[in-house]
């Protein structure tokens, strides 16, 4: 009686004082409150502010990343997310719930999602594993955030990082822009940056279609690696590297960057080799407009 009571109440309300007071709540919290409820509510719920973009975990005050409780993401894996999939642009996930989600629609319109790694074991598993995102959502990701996690102070080899980005230059065939972000900004944990510690037959990923990458490398020629020509496209490079080193001869620099209209390098430990790697670097870019340098 008491919810009948509260929903006749909501009912009373103008349109707008209602979604002024719903949007004071997480999207989460208004599609399990008021999906299902009746067809007004649920017209309600299904507004774009509250659909287009869901973040389905928990993050606590001192930013460790669970999944929801099971009841709740039992009722959105089979009641909510299949009733407003067409909805929804942008998904963002944990390792332990992520495929369960993906699976639960179709998810016509979702173009990108972020991905939270807070156990670095899983990482291998989860990308070699291409049934974990579905054989249509892959095709549609232009964007992919990956947020990293070092806060149990576990290894995260830099031998996973290559696996990562191998992987996802696979399975996404469409992407536009990647972002791989620490998990937090304050410290950046050198096990979290790829490096191009094998020979470079080795480690072959490249995209026609990637046109941003923001990336953790170990060293500068890991950054030189990246822009050897596999990423023909990229216009927005944004890089942070934890040591400068002099450039080596089996590395290929010599293509112009033509696309390359905005390049940010970031190097813990400064930048040496001025003349012999930075400077040869940013010749290739005739057509850069915006350049950051820091250290």
């Amino acid at each position: 009686m008491n919810m009948e009571h509260s929903c006749a109440q909501l009912m009373d309300m103008p349109d707008e004082i209602l979604l002024f007071i719903l949007t004071k709540l997480t999207n989460i919290e208004v599609l399990y409150s008021l999906i299902g409820v009746n067809i007004e509510l649920d017209k309600i719920a299904s507004d774009p502010v509250f659909t287009n973009h869901l973040t389905l975990m928990k993050c606590s005050s001192n930013g460790d990343i669970y999944p929801l409780a099971t009841s709740i993401l039992d009722r959105f894996c089979l009641q909510i997310l299949p009733k407003i999939q067409h909805q929804i642009n942008w998904l963002n996930l944990e390792l332990l719930s992520m495929k369960r989600i993906l699976l639960a629609g179709y998810y016509p319109n979702l173009r990108g999602f972020g991905l939270f790694i807070v156990e670095p074991e899983t990482v291998a598993h989860l990308f070699v594993e291409e049934d974990h995102f579905g054989h249509t959502v892959k095709n549609r990701i232009s964007t992919l955030i990956i947020t990293l996690s070092d806060k149990e102070k576990k290894i995260f080899s830099r031998s996973r990082m290559k696996t990562i980005c191998t992987r996802v230059f696979t399975i996404f065939t469409n992407l536009i822009c990647l972002k791989f972000y620490p998990y937090s900004d304050i410290y950046i944990n050198f096990v979290e940056r790829l490096t191009f510690n094998q020979p470079r037959e080795y480690v072959t990923f490249s995209s026609s279609t990637l046109t941003q990458l923001y990336i953790n490398v170990e060293t500068f020629n890991d950054c030189l690696y990246l822009l050897d020509g596999r990423f023909q496209q990229l216009h927005t490079f944004y890089v942070n590297a934890l040591i400068s080193t002099p450039p080596l001869s089996t590395i290929p620099n010599t293509a112009e960057l033509i696309n390359l209209k905005c390049f940010s390098l970031t190097c813990d430990i400064g930048i040496g080799f001025y003349e012999e790697s930075l400077v040869s670097l940013l010749h290739r870019m005739s057509n850069l407009e915006e350049l950051s340098l820091y250290t």
